[in-house]
């Protein structure tokens, strides 16, 4: 009986070693997928049992240029497809090359506004609203008018004026420069590693600078705040603001998309939510857009420096025709 029961202790002992050094076709409770939301290593120590982010990205990962034969984007300086629910990249052109973004920096703008100022939080606007940049698009803040947040993004994100911008930035950051500076570290947050902002609303300076993918990341970020997908879509708009003597001073925008307004219309199979559009000498034309196939399939698309206004919208019809096939 000694030696039966030595026996069944040897076989016990040599089957829990094999089973500890990880021998034989195991299963693992938590093994690694990049389709789980967790990864299988549990922080030690943590009696809440919290697991550690995914080491799968939920992010398209831009490896190069992808340039179906069927879109001409010669006239674009880079432009990008991308698939945001199977998350592959339908076209790619240049989509880490530094560009300017002109008024596409608004989507950023809009983003560190939502994330850390209140929709109904009250503006007052200071000698910081003013731009002297000719042709910039305005609706005329003077210092001492005040709006909620909310009124400022939808002229922002509607109408693209610059001075809208500026009100935001130095109200929310406390100063435009430091709102700057936030804009810059959310960049980094979020994996924008080639963007560099100089000022909230996208007019021309050497060191304003992003990529296709890096706005990619920043529209795909913006989309998560709810304020920010309602606004898009609209196109028009219409608010009343008061000057420093509670005097009402009425405004009323329509949208710079021009898919929007129906003047150029998106492929068969592809509805265009909304976007947001920008334009100066140094960017040329530039575009950023949400858009949706017949099966609900959420796409972005980003096209920077194309020639003319007509030109990029040919050039974004053409990109976005790919997603029926």
């Amino acid at each position: 009986m000694k030696c039966t029961n030595r026996i069944i202790f040897f076989l016990l002992t040599v089957t829990i070693s094999f089973s500890l050094c990880g021998c034989g076709n195991l299963s693992y409770k938590n093994a690694y997928s990049p389709n789980l939301n967790i990864s299988a290593f549990d922080i030690i120590g943590d009696s809440s049992h919290v697991f550690a982010d995914s080491f799968a990205s939920p992010l398209v990962v831009d490896e190069g240029d992808i340039l179906p034969e069927s879109v001409d984007m010669s006239e674009a300086g880079s432009a990008i497809l991308y698939s945001l629910d199977d998350r592959t990249v339908l076209f790619s052109k240049n989509a880490n090359l530094k560009m300017y973004p002109a008024s596409l920096t608004k989507v950023m703008t809009a983003l560190v506004a939502l994330k850390y100022g209140s929709p109904d939080q009250v503006l007052k606007a200071t000698g910081a609203v003013n731009v002297t940049e000719s042709g910039a698009t305005l609706i005329g803040l003077k210092a001492g008018d005040t709006m909620t947040l909310d009124q400022a993004l939808h002229v922002l994100l509607i109408n693209s004026s610059n001075d809208a911008a500026l009100l935001i930035a130095d109200c929310i950051g406390g100063s435009v420069e430091r709102f700057v500076e936030m804009m810059n570290e959310e960049a980094a947050r979020i994996g924008a590693t080639n963007t560099s902002f100089c000022n909230p609303n996208g007019l021309t300076d050497e060191n304003h600078y992003t990529t296709a993918y890096d706005l990619y990341l920043i529209f795909n970020e913006a989309l998560k705040y709810e304020e920010f997908k309602e606004i898009i879509p609209m196109t028009s708009y219409e608010t009343v603001y008061y000057d420093q003597n509670g005097k009402a001073k009425n405004v009323s925008i329509s949208t710079t998309n021009q898919y929007l307004k129906g003047v150029y219309q998106s492929p068969d199979g592809v509805t265009v939510i909304g976007g947001k559009t920008g334009t100066t000498n140094a960017a040329g034309h530039c575009l950023i857009l949400y858009s949706k196939d017949d099966y609900g399939a959420s796409y972005i698309s980003v096209i920077l420096s194309s020639s003319s206004r007509e030109k990029i919208y040919e050039e974004m019809s053409d990109m976005l025709s790919l997603v029926k096939k």
